[in-house]
């Protein structure tokens, strides 16, 4: 080497340093995520985990994949970063679960155009958080600094879960006619459909530090409330027995995600008056001017999860869920025919 005083990578933009301070800053509450199976920590090239160690004889891997959406407009343009790593674990975990998989690892993916380290550590602390939620240990992932390609401030993420079960086990199964459908309250928005609550939002005239019409909080932070993580609760009742399939309520709301799990010549019918419209869906509705059939197949309407159970163990299975403190309404069973057909009223 000469010695020449030339470009650097940090003259370009890209601080190594700081990414392996992030590193070592995120490195506690990865460790807090820990379950058995993991085998090594954060900084190897690739990350291990023992499926025997983690206890299972004949496992069948499921994975996912997904993101937060524009949801991430609000969090960046408010500032409040710390929940957003939780709706990113509780979007992929939330699917596994509807396969009958116990999560078992996560890996980020967060990408910037400058690292700000306080602000990525509150971002992948709150990813640690939904993991150690939903027992799922993050065992790894990677900080992309890209100079250019974000506007200052703005960031991306992506995550990737990966479960089991055991060979045999897996949702949906044993659907039929007459099953009951038990549907597990929301704690919001969750993460879909954001485009339109920012539209909404826009006709409304109300920026996100303004009280929302709708709730004790600003409305930026009432609409950031974090996905609800079912993980835990629905294992329990699948492991409890008579669960033949769940379905996550994401984007596509009940109208388009219940039929996913039910087999050909099956469809649903759905009491829309055996639960009562959260206020922020009823403020979106109405300020937007919303049909109440675009509000069933945009956003969840109050239900992040269904779960599909035999008629005779609905009673216990309600039981059950609600002593691991969800909010369970019977909406409906299973009939002969195709797709969601709903009676009653939301509006």
């Amino acid at each position: 080497m000469t010695g020449k005083n030339g470009l650097t990578y940090a003259d370009a933009g890209v601080d190594i340093d700081a990414g392996n301070t992030l590193v070592e800053r995120i490195k506690p509450a990865a460790k807090r995520t820990a379950r058995p199976g993991v085998m090594a920590g954060l900084g190897g090239f690739g990350a291990l985990f023992d499926l025997k160690g983690a206890g299972y004889t004949d496992p069948i891997l499921v994975a996912a994949t997904d993101g937060v959406g524009t949801k991430l407009r609000i969090a960046i343009d408010t500032g409040n970063v710390d929940t957003i790593g939780v709706d990113l674990v509780a979007m992929c975990v939330n699917d596994l679960v509807c396969q009958g998989a116990e999560p078992l690892f996560f890996l980020d993916y967060f990408a910037t155009g400058k690292l700000e380290l306080d602000q990525a550590t509150r971002i992948i602390e709150g990813i640690a958080a939904g993991c150690a939620a939903s027992g799922c240990a993050l065992i790894g992932g990677e900080t992309a600094e890209m100079p250019g390609m974000y506007h200052d401030g703005d960031f991306d993420l992506a995550g990737f879960a990966v479960g089991a079960m055991e060979r045999g086990s897996d949702l949906p199964s044993g659907v039929q006619e007459g099953d009951v459908l038990l549907g597990l309250a929301s704690d919001g928005v969750h993460s879909n459909g954001y485009s339109l609550v920012r539209r909404v939002v826009e006709l409304s005239g109300l920026s996100w530090d303004d009280q929302a019409p709708f709730a004790d909080a600003t409305l930026g932070t009432a609409l950031l409330a974090p996905t609800r993580l079912y993980v835990t609760q629905a294992l329990a009742a699948v492991r409890a027995g008579g669960v033949h399939a769940l379905a996550h309520i994401t984007g596509g709301g009940l109208t388009e995600n219940l039929p996913r799990v039910l087999p050909d010549g099956l469809g649903a019918r759905i009491d829309l008056g055996a639960w009562d419209l959260p206020p922020v869906f009823r403020w979106l509705a109405e300020t937007g001017g919303m049909a109440e059939a675009e509000l069933l197949k945009t956003f969840n309407a109050g239900i992040g999860m269904v779960l599909v159970v035999e008629s005779g163990r609905a009673a216990e299975l309600t039981a059950l869920l609600s002593d691991a403190g969800e909010t369970v309404h019977q909406l409906g069973a299973v009939v002969a025919g195709e797709g969601v057909g709903y009676t009653g009223a939301l509006l």
